[in-house]
């Protein structure tokens, strides 16, 4: 499936599962993302994104995103959004 890279992760938050992104492209809750680096590869879809503890439908360009993820994310980790 192509992909589309939206954004690199700054930081994982390990204890609660959620990956600080910072957004190059747009992301909506309930795209499907794919995050991978050296050591992580794993693709679900958004169930809740947030900005600054809010909840948000959909951020962008420059944005710095919250998502809860169902594995690793590392620091410098590409997010990609898996396109149709």
């Amino acid at each position: 499936m192509p992909e589309k890279e939206v954004g690199k992760v700054n930081h994982f938050f390990n204890k609660i599962s959620v990956a600080a992104v910072e957004l190059t492209g747009n992301l909506k809750v309930g795209d499907t993302i794919h995050i991978k680096g050296h050591s992580s590869d794993l693709t679900q879809k958004v169930e809740s994104m947030q900005i600054e503890h809010d909840q948000v439908e959909t951020a962008g360009p420059g944005d710095s995103v919250g998502i809860k993820v169902t594995g690793y994310a590392h620091p410098k980790d590409i997010v990609y959004k898996v396109t149709d």
